[in-house]
Parts: structure tokens; sequence; C-alpha cells
């Protein structure tokens, strides 16, 4: 009997799809925590699957029920934010942040690494406040913020920063929000975080819940106070921290897509210059045979 016909079609479907299911699930998780929490409620459902199909014990089945739904419900106030999130691009239809694949928007060079490390050191160096919000590919939006701020649209640059977080500018108050190489927005009002309220100000707590709830996006924060350097990512901030350690965070984070571009980069002038030396060297091939000719002519006559 051939062994296609006994493997069932739909069982097949059934575990490609669940395979890849988990797999964008645990590709997506970064933080311990979440992950061990996301492991536990799979095995539960697994075994729930596993009692009703396999045994005949209708209390068990009931009970491991009961749990599965709890569990669910906790997971659901927990992760409110993230389903939110996952909600929104499924309704948007933006499946490529969905599946972690960054636009070409969200690619940096090393122009970008290069100013908001200078401009940061800069502010840091003159105590005067700064939150920079870096777009690595979460596609932040308007309605995630609690105030859009005012488009700006242009090319980042430090002066462009500096003048922005001046502090008799009206929008010196509120965040830059950075995609790639470009200056989206100013003055945009962040939401919260409800974590180190009391050891935090309003900028690293702003700092703290964009970055909780958005995991592909960093914020560099300079202490209008202290002219404290500060980074958060996925929730945790890192502080104090000098401008050379800034910088190399910056390469860490969102140093990727600089690579890739610089290699191309280095291999488009490598390819110029095997271009330039073979012109010249057909040149000057040319030449010599050009002298050559000549020089047979003139022992001719």
């Amino acid at each position: 009997m051939n062994l296609w016909e006994l493997l069932d079609p739909r069982l097949l479907l059934d575990v490609v799809f669940a395979s890849s299911l988990g797999v964008l699930l645990f590709s997506r998780v970064n933080e311990p925590r979440t992950l061990w929490l996301l492991r536990g409620y799979l095995f539960l459902v697994s075994v729930a699957w596993f009692v009703q199909r396999f045994a005949n014990l209708p209390i068990t089945s009931k009970l491991v029920d009961a749990l599965v739904l709890a569990c669910s419900l906790s997971l659901a106030i927990l992760w409110q934010g993230e389903l939110r999130r996952l909600m929104e691009l499924l309704g948007t239809g933006r499946l490529a942040v969905l599946l972690g694949k960054p636009q070409n928007e969200f690619r940096a060079n090393e122009s970008t690494i290069t100013n908001l490390s200078e401009a940061s050191g800069r502010l840091s160096q003159s105590r005067r406040g700064a939150l920079i919000v870096v777009d690595m590919g979460s596609d932040l939006r308007p309605e995630d913020f609690l105030y859009p701020g005012i488009s700006i649209d242009a090319q980042l640059s430090t002066e462009l920063l500096l003048n922005l977080f001046a502090s008799d500018t009206p929008l010196h108050d509120g965040a830059v929000l950075v995609k790639g190489n470009r200056i989206i927005s100013a003055g945009v009002i962040l939401p919260l975080s409800r974590q180190g309220i009391s050891r935090y100000g309003t900028r690293h707590l702003a700092a703290l819940g964009i970055t909780e709830r958005f995991d592909r996006c960093i914020c560099v924060v300079v202490s209008e106070e202290t002219g404290t350097l500060s980074l958060a990512s996925q929730g945790r901030l890192e502080r104090p921290i000098t401008s050379s350690r800034l910088l190399d965070l910056l390469k860490k984070l969102i140093g990727s897509s600089v690579s890739g571009s610089s290699t191309k980069v280095v291999a488009s002038q490598a390819i110029n210059s095997k271009t330039v030396l073979a012109s010249l060297e057909s040149k000057n091939i040319s030449r010599s045979s050009v002298g050559k000719n000549s020089s047979n002519k003139e022992t001719l006559k």
C-alpha cells in the first residue's frame, strides 16, 4: 500500500500551518520571560489536544480546558498591547512588519549613526534635554502616540537635531521620530511607562513606554538636569552612558543594515576600480602597440 494513501492531506496541512505559526511566534519573541510563558501556554494547549483526541477522560479534559481558558484570559490581559498591535497590523495589511522584514525606509546608513551620536553628545555637553525615537521596523504611525507632533520629513543631520531641541523653540519638549536617514516629525508626545515612576523623569518614562510597546525601536534620551545620556530598548534603560558607548550601542542595534549597505558600496567601489584599471591597462597596451608600429616603420624607412 502506498505511503501517500495512508497520510491524510488535511493532517499534513494542519502540521505545516501549526509549525509555521509556532516558528513565527517564537521568532518574534525576544524577551526570555515572555518566551517561557509562551512555551508553557503551548504545552497546555498540546496536553488539552492530546487528552481530547486520544484519551477518554472527560473529567480531566474539562479541567484542562478550564485551565487553558484561564491562561488564555491571563495572557490576553498581560499582552493586551501586543495583541492590539497584532490586530492593527493584520487590519492594515502590513504583513512585512509582522514577519519582521523592515522596509527600505527603515534602513539606516553610517551617517545616521554618526549624526545621532554626535548630536546626542553635543546636547549632553550643553545639558539640553532631548528624546530621539529611532524606528527600525516597527512602522510607527500617528495613532501610536498621544500626540503625533509636527511633520518635518527632512534629511537627518546633526545641525537640524540641535535646532529642534533648542530651548527657545516650540518643539524642544517633545520627541523626534527618525526613520532610516530622515526625520519624520518633531514634538511627538509618547505614552509613558508605569515602571520606575519614582526613579525616572518624564523623558525616560516616555522612552521606556514606547520601547515596551514596540520591540523594533530605540530611544536616545538626554537629561535636561544632568546632561546624562541614556538608551532605551525593549523596555530597558541603560544609563548613564558615554558618547562612545552610545556610538557602540547604535552600531550594534541598527548597524545590520549599515553593514549590508557598506558591503555593497565597497563591492561597487571595487568593481569600479577594476574597470578603471582595466581601461588604463588597455590604453597603455594600445599606446605601446602604436609606439612599436611607429618604430618599425622608421626602421623600414
